[in-house]
């Protein structure tokens, strides 16, 4: 297993993103089908095999990954992320799972540690857009989407656009 994440962080993250072609080589495809099956080697959660990890993603060995779910070029997934089936993300998701203590006012915060973690939770069928944060214990419910440049600091309602910062209902799809 750990092969596999070391050819993945050294190898597999820097191929060619998924759509790019040379010609008639479709090189992208080669480096999406050798990202996924590194991913799912190396992590033991992982039983899908039909996803779609693009270049440069940091990711954690606790993220789960719905079938036919995609991850966008240069995210970040700390921590505990569990991602539901036909997932859209686009490039330079940012989800943070654990934060810095800020409670105590008489030792400074760089001294207090780390909160506990709170995985985050999206649902299926959701699209996040182009530099959407997300941050600890947000729940993301089905068909969901999620404006680009959103910081998503609250659950998000199932079939509701949301986006701002913090983000905030914009309207609901049903």
């Amino acid at each position: 297993m750990m092969l596999y994440k070391v050819l993945y962080k050294l190898i597999a993250c820097h191929l060619p993103a998924s759509g790019t072609k040379v010609g008639p080589v479709r090189l992208g495809v080669i480096g999406k089908k050798f990202r996924a099956f590194c991913f799912c080697k190396w992590n033991i959660k992982q039983t899908e095999k039909n996803i779609n990890i693009e270049k440069n993603v940091r990711i954690s060995d606790q993220t789960i990954i719905g079938k036919k779910s995609g991850i966008g070029e240069n995210s970040i997934l700390s921590g505990q992320v569990i991602i539901g089936d036909n997932v859209m993300i686009g490039p330079e998701l940012m989800c943070y799972t654990t934060n810095h203590q800020t409670e105590r006012t008489d030792i400074p915060m760089i001294e207090q540690g780390f909160a506990k973690m709170k995985p985050i939770v999206i649902g299926n069928d959701v699209w996040i857009g182009s530099r959407v944060i997300i941050l600890g214990g947000v729940r993301v419910g089905d068909g969901a989407v999620i404006g680009a440049g959103a910081v998503v600091t609250h659950d998000v309602p199932e079939y509701s656009i949301v986006g701002g910062n913090p983000a905030k209902v914009i309207k609901n799809r049903l």
